[in-house]
């Protein structure tokens, strides 16, 4: 998914989301078409993913797909400031080291050993939907597996904290320790968010942060958490086409996403489930 760039000090902040950003019953039903056609799209491209494949290959699966089951693809021609050329892809097409934002580019060919996450984003019926997933290409080592392994489970430690009553800095601190413990390190400039009728809203979901901290967690909120999860260090950096964000190290990063709807009394409801994706051998 695409992120913000986050100044340090806010997840500090005691600030209460407003109910502008409240989801009705409605809303959040238009949300899960749209969060579910994401599902299917990543999982569309699962299918086709193997060495010898373009990233720009899997992008045009992406895009038709989309298109094919009504929906826009969120992320093309996306630019979330004058700072930005619009984003040209469908996907975000992160190869090893590339932690998020990467280009679709038909000179990128996946091979053996390499891993990729696919970000995707779709607008369907005004709504917008947002996921990530992470994949192998052919056969990785078991500290590569692992990584994956770790960072899949760091998000759905955070999605349990996302519950009415807590504040975001339950969820950001569940994923830090989570993956602190484990040895490898959060990246720290790059945040989730919100998830309604614009791609990104407020409130921001760090993947780091103290409990009891950040905006309060209300039924009807829709949030995007992704832990975007590098194996050495935590420092990134912005490839000179304006948007890859690379592991400074050179080491890989793994980076997995679900848009989520808090319930009263209730758990979490996964809206982007990753169930479509992993059902395919």
């Amino acid at each position: 998914m695409f992120t913000f760039f986050k100044s340090k000090d806010k997840n500090s902040s005691k600030k209460k989301v407003s109910k502008y950003d409240i989801k009705t019953p409605e809303e959040i039903e238009l949300i899960k078409n749209s969060c579910k056609l994401v599902s299917l799209t990543i999982a569309e491209v699962k299918k086709h993913l193997k060495p010898g494949v373009s990233t720009l290959a899997l992008d045009k699966i992406a895009e038709e797909f989309i298109r094919d089951n009504g929906g826009r693809p969120a992320f093309k021609d996306y630019s979330p400031d004058d700072d930005h050329l619009p984003f040209p892809g469908t996907l975000c097409t992160s190869v090893n080291s590339q932690v998020v934002h990467g280009i679709p580019n038909e000179e990128v060919i996946l091979k053996d050993g390499d891993i990729i996450s696919i970000d995707c984003g779709v607008e369907r019926d005004g709504y917008f939907g947002d996921s990530a997933y992470t994949f192998a290409v052919g056969e990785i080592s078991p500290d590569v597996l692992r990584l994956l392994h770790i960072t899949k489970e760091s998000l759905m430690i955070g999605i349990q904290k996302a519950v009415h009553g807590g504040r975001i800095g339950d969820i950001s601190y569940a994923i830090q320790r989570h993956i602190e413990m484990h040895g490898y390190s959060v990246v720290k400039e790059l945040v989730g968010h919100g998830v309604g009728k614009e791609l990104h809203e407020e409130p921001e979901v760090p993947n780091y942060g103290k409990k009891g901290q950040g905006a309060k967690l209300e039924a009807g909120m829709v949030i995007a958490i992704e832990p975007m999860i590098n194996m050495g260090g935590a420092e990134v950096y912005k490839a000179k086409d304006g948007w890859t964000i690379v592991a400074s190290d050179g080491k890989l990063s793994a980076h997995f996403e679900q848009t989520i709807a808090i319930r009263k009394n209730q758990a979490p409801e996964s809206l982007t489930s990753f169930d479509v994706i992993d059902d395919i051998i």
